[in-house]
């Protein structure tokens, strides 16, 4: 069976819906769909977008230029043995 124009037209809208980001709660919803069942059918078009996710999360934690202290304790400090 071969889809319709009006089948392949609602695939192309979801499809441009979910590569540009619309949350997919919201995409199922205008598209009549459960999450679960927009994701099994759609999941092509959001695999391959976890660069992009990670990138929004550390900028959302505000992680992205945070240097790790070398010494958080101070217990290299030259000046701790002069108070003996």
């Amino acid at each position: 069976m071969r889809a319709s124009g009006s089948s392949r037209l609602r695939h192309a809208a979801v499809s441009l819906w979910l590569n540009s980001r619309v949350p997919a709660t919201e995409v199922a919803r205008r598209a009549g769909h459960g999450v679960a069942v927009l994701l099994k059918i759609y999941a092509h078009c959001i695999d391959g977008q976890a660069d992009a996710a990670n990138r929004r999360i550390t900028d959302a934690l505000g992680t992205q230029d945070a240097q790790p202290d070398p010494d958080p304790a101070g217990e290299g400090d030259d000046n701790s043995e002069q108070a003996s």
